[in-house]
């Protein structure tokens, strides 16, 4: 009787994350992002596509990391198939510099609009193609409303939209999948060598539905994501290879 109901709860859970927009993981999907633990904080411990990312940038140096964060994102992605579209009305991103993230520039088309409501509408257009594999957008607001025409047309589509929003004083409620901050941390150079490091990022999981939040510090190195350590009383950073 007991094992009957877990059952019907397991059941409705399901329903709840297919209703929700939630696919169930294909075989071969764990950990396909290389995010290790933070992938593991989304439902099923897979990072959701099909779906919108909404990332928080409060600073001009926080919107240039989360492009190389989502650089790294888009790397995955756009393996197998498919283009990506990056809308904005001013480009903060090099293109030449995706290469670095492993994502080759001539799959990704950067769409330059003049107004705001405008990026809006390319985006939600862009979302209902299922031949593009993933869009970028980089606006100040997103309302409620807005989100939920997005996560809509992602759900018929199965395009993943990664939202980077630019204006801290006109943060609201959206239907995204998750919320990230990402924030940039200082390289640590390798010994012997001059210049600087990899890139590093804090990692903020800020909201994540269905999943838990968390925070972590992330570098980019050999091609895919890492998560740092740093053993107490050295000054040398330790590397592990996550997922």
């Amino acid at each position: 009787m007991l094992q009957g109901k877990k059952d019907i709860v397991s059941k409705l859970q399901q329903n709840i994350m297919l209703w929700e927009g939630f696919k169930a993981p294909s075989t071969g999907t764990v950990n396909q992002f290389g995010l290790g633990i933070i992938e593991a904080s989304f439902a099923n411990g897979v990072f959701p596509t099909g779906a919108i990312h909404e990332f928080l940038n409060f600073k001009p140096e926080h919107a240039a990391a989360s492009g190389g964060f989502v650089a790294g994102l888009l790397q995955p992605i756009l393996k197998a198939s498919g283009i990506c579209l990056w809308i904005g009305t001013s480009r903060t991103i090099f293109p030449v510099a995706l290469a670095y993230f492993g994502v080759s520039p001539d799959r990704v088309v950067f769409i330059d609009a003049i107004k705001e409501k405008d990026v809006l509408w390319a985006t939600e257009e862009a979302l209902k193609c299922n031949s593009v594999a993933a869009v970028v957008a980089e606006v100040s607001k997103l309302s409620f409303a807005q989100s939920r025409r997005l996560q809509l047309a992602v759900e018929k589509s199965s395009t993943t939209g990664f939202i980077l929003r630019n204006d801290p004083n006109a943060l609201s409620t959206t239907t995204c999948v998750a919320r990230w901050r990402i924030t940039p941390l200082p390289s640590a150079p390798e010994d012997g060598m001059p210049g600087v490091g990899f890139p590093r990022w804090n990692v903020e999981l800020i909201k994540v539905r269905n999943g838990n939040s968390g925070v972590w510090q992330v570098e980019w190195r050999n091609d895919r994501f890492l998560l740092v350590t740093e053993q107490e009383n050295t000054s040398v950073d330790v590397i592990r290879k996550v997922g």
